[in-house]
């Protein structure tokens, strides 16, 4: 009886041995499914970002089209406002946009453009133009306007910049 009594012990230690095994490799396997599981979704969330932020990248690029710049010939020349030194300005302006409809549709209204930008240079002080920082503000006011005329005459787009090629003050 006594050697029944160690086989049942024995055999109790063999069941909870196992037991413990099997415990430890269903800890291990749910460790090892955690881990790939981690790495799938972060490859998804990093990996999968920096190759779609390419590819919109790289779409951008191609859509952009080559600069076109338009000069608005002949070159305006307005009076200024009595009380300065200078009476008269001379600028040359070119615009530029991106789109060749956008630059016919310029040219078919350049009789508004050119009556909206000399009535803006022919009210500005020469004393304000004489430094840069004056001259800026014009070009952004002149940038505005053109935009602003393309908006009202529902044009098909707006102008990227504006430039004044020529600026003389006498």
């Amino acid at each position: 009886m006594a050697k029944k009594q160690e086989d049942e012990d024995l055999d109790l230690g063999a069941e909870n041995s196992g037991g413990s095994k099997k415990k430890l490799i269903i800890i291990i396997a749910g460790v090892v499914l955690l881990l790939v599981i981690g790495l799938g979704v972060g490859w998804f969330f990093i990996g999968g970002d920096e190759e779609s932020t390419d590819e919109a990248a790289a779409e951008v690029v191609e859509e952009q089209r080559p600069a076109l710049y338009h000069p608005l010939n002949p070159v305006f020349v307005v009076n200024l406002p009595p009380g300065g030194k200078a009476k008269m300005l001379q600028i040359g302006v070119q615009v530029m946009a991106r789109d060749p409809a956008l630059i016919e549709f310029i040219k078919y209204n350049d009789p508004m453009v050119r009556h909206n930008l000399l009535s803006l240079f022919g009210n500005q002080q020469d004393a304000v133009l004489r430094d840069r920082k004056g001259k800026e503000k014009l070009q952004a006011e002149a940038f505005n306007t053109i935009n602003q005329i393309l908006k009202d005459q529902k044009g098909p787009g707006e102008i990227e910049a504006v430039f004044f090629t020529s600026f003389v003050m006498q």
